[in-house]
């Protein structure tokens, strides 16, 4: 039984990569789209993979109710939005066959890329949906920052095209040692800004920390959002100077 594990991705970036149930050897790709390229190849050859600013389109992070990611994403691609919800893999065995299986690795998160106005008419849009007891969709907020015309009041969370490259670049990847990390479970503090030079995570930026015994990278992609590569070698990474990837 041939074990993908640590093969690349081939699942293009935009898009939620598969479905959060069992899919055996093989985790199925979303659909591609005319905007963001793909992850395979660049990837692994190290070629910088960019979401390349597209009119006044930014990307919302959006709060989505408990247990309806699927319908989320339905309901948003249902408008003509482009949107993405990164994945977990997980190794298992059934009946001694080794098996991978997706689950959101966020799943109280979706990633809308859209303008302002289109964000704002799909929130207003489903919170009138029928038979519905509860909004589907609503905003995460910015809560470093306030409004200028309502200083009681905080803007709508948007991540800036680099830090989204970054963290679909590392989410991309089918490793089951991809984890979602608290600020509590790492062991130390979060120190060297690095960017990955070798192997499955290459061109990842983030700061190295050590988690369950393991010198990671993490990616910040905003406060409380922390993601963790697998265990990556010194020699594999290379010291850069301080970046921000938040607006």
């Amino acid at each position: 039984m041939e074990d993908t594990t640590n093969q690349p991705s081939k699942a293009d970036a935009s898009l939620y990569n598969g479905q959060p149930s069992d899919t055996g050897l093989s985790c199925p790709s979303a659909g591609l789209t005319s905007r963001t390229p793909s992850i395979s190849d660049d990837v692994r050859n190290g070629v910088s993979v960019e979401n390349v600013p597209v009119g006044n389109k930014q990307w919302f992070v959006l709060r989505v109710s408990y247990g309806r990611i699927d319908k989320a994403k339905t309901y948003v691609e249902a408008k003509g939005m482009e949107c993405y919800v990164p994945l977990q893999y997980k190794e298992v065995r059934k009946q001694g066959k080794k098996r991978i299986i997706t689950t959101p690795l966020l799943p109280s998160l979706i990633f809308v890329h859209a303008s302002a106005e289109q964000v704002e008419t799909l929130l207003h849009d489903n919170k009138i949906v029928a038979n519905e007891s509860r909004a589907l969709l609503s905003y995460y907020f910015d809560h470093t920052i306030h409004c200028q015309d309502n200083p009681d009041r905080n803007p709508p969370l948007k991540i800036r095209d680099e830090a989204m490259n970054n963290f679909i670049r590392l989410t991309s990847i089918k490793n089951p040692h991809i984890i979602p990390v608290t600020s509590n479970s790492i062991q130390f503090k979060l120190g060297d800004n690095v960017v990955v030079t070798e192997g499955e995570f290459k061109g990842v930026h983030g700061r190295v920390a050590r988690i369950a015994g393991q010198q990671r990278v993490i990616v910040e992609l905003f406060d409380g959002c922390l993601v963790a590569t697998a265990y990556v070698p010194q020699e594999a990474m290379r010291k850069e100077k301080s970046i921000t990837l938040l607006d």
